[in-house]
């Protein structure tokens, strides 16, 4: 049986999006749809401050790796204190949000959409903005510290 060849993506060449061109959060897809997977992975990066809008995924459950900052995680009726080191995961169709409660830190995560249902396309359609050397480096650092 002959499968589909490995897929080698470099980090320090991989763009980052806004959803939105105002948005205070940056997605930059580490792998997705375009890869041969309908799981879909992200390095996620919330400005000082910053928060996602209300949103919701009906078939896909989310699951957040925080690898560096803190931050509030709300979720339909519910609000959670986020760390580096935690792991949340947000059930499907809940209505949910990231806040990153520093003014002056990044938070930082690994995002994984367990179903992408599209979720890829809507990022890599939005604006490109750089993903700086310390994006980079804080999701190495947090890989190596983990293993």
């Amino acid at each position: 049986m002959t499968g589909a060849a490995p897929v080698i993506r470099k980090l320090t060449d991989l763009p980052a999006f806004h959803i939105d061109p105002q948005d205070t959060v940056k997605l930059a897809l580490l792998a997705g749809p375009e890869h041969g997977t309908n799981t879909s992975v992200f390095l996620e990066v919330w400005e000082p401050g910053g928060a996602q809008p209300v949103n919701s995924h009906e078939e896909s459950a989310e699951i957040f790796l925080v690898l560096a900052g803190e931050a509030e995680a709300h979720s339909d009726d519910e609000v959670v204190p986020l760390r580096a080191g935690d792991v949340l995961i947000l059930q499907e169709g809940s209505e949910h949000r990231i806040i990153n409660t520093s003014a002056t830190e990044n938070l930082y995560t690994v995002t994984i959409m367990a179903n992408d249902g599209g979720f890829a396309k809507l990022v890599t359609d939005g604006t490109q903005v750089p993903l700086t050397g310390e994006d980079a480096g804080v999701l190495c650092a947090g890989l190596r510290a983990s293993a």
